[in-house]
């Protein structure tokens, strides 16, 4: 972790990105929006109950959401959109905001129930930009081992996830990532 003193966050320090960014290109994902991505979000977020889930590639300065499934704004704008009083995530993010970072560098699931009750995570912009209280985040680990990015989804009220939420995100995580062999294979 690195400290920096004009945020008073504590970022992971990610050595893996570099790897990342290239397994990312090999595969042609994680530059721009991929209905499949989109897809996958929205289903996420409906078996979850949860009003946002993305489908998150980091490489070393950004999180890119290539599959996003947010409420509908009230109005859109560039980057962030207002809807019921909180903004909604843009594609873009910075990888020193949201909790996915965390995730990508510990290679393990988060399950955030309130992210208030976390002093490490309480502090991070999109709780108080993006109205965010609860976080169920897992790691995208592909067959070469590289950790790609995460699927989440996040909730604006405090959410008990529990043990069957762990399960339920460890069991999308690898079925994206069996997705994404098989369009590897397709490419192939």
């Amino acid at each position: 972790m690195t400290y920096d003193p004009s945020d008073h966050l504590l970022t992971p320090v990610d050595d893996e990105a570099p790897r990342r960014v290239l397994r990312l290109r090999e595969l042609g994902i994680g530059e721009g929006p991929d209905p499949e991505f989109d897809e996958f979000a929205r289903s996420l977020a409906q078996a979850a109950r949860a009003p946002v889930a993305m489908v998150n590639f980091i490489d070393e300065n950004r999180q890119y959401f290539a599959g996003l499934y947010t409420p509908r704004p009230a109005h859109t704008g560039s980057g962030a959109a207002v809807g019921s009083g909180a903004a909604t995530p843009g594609r873009m993010m910075s990888r020193d905001h949201g909790f996915c970072p965390h995730v990508v560098v510990r290679r393990l699931p988060l399950v955030l129930d309130d992210v208030c009750d976390y002093p490490r995570f309480a502090g991070n912009p999109v709780v108080d930009e993006l109205g965010i209280r609860s976080y169920l985040g897992a790691p995208l680990i592909d067959r070469t081992g590289t950790t790609l990015g995460t699927i989440c989804v996040v909730d604006l009220e405090p959410r008990p996830w529990g043990r069957p939420g762990l399960d339920f995100i460890k069991e999308k995580a690898a079925e994206l990532v069996d997705r994404i062999h098989q369009r590897e294979g397709l490419r192939g």
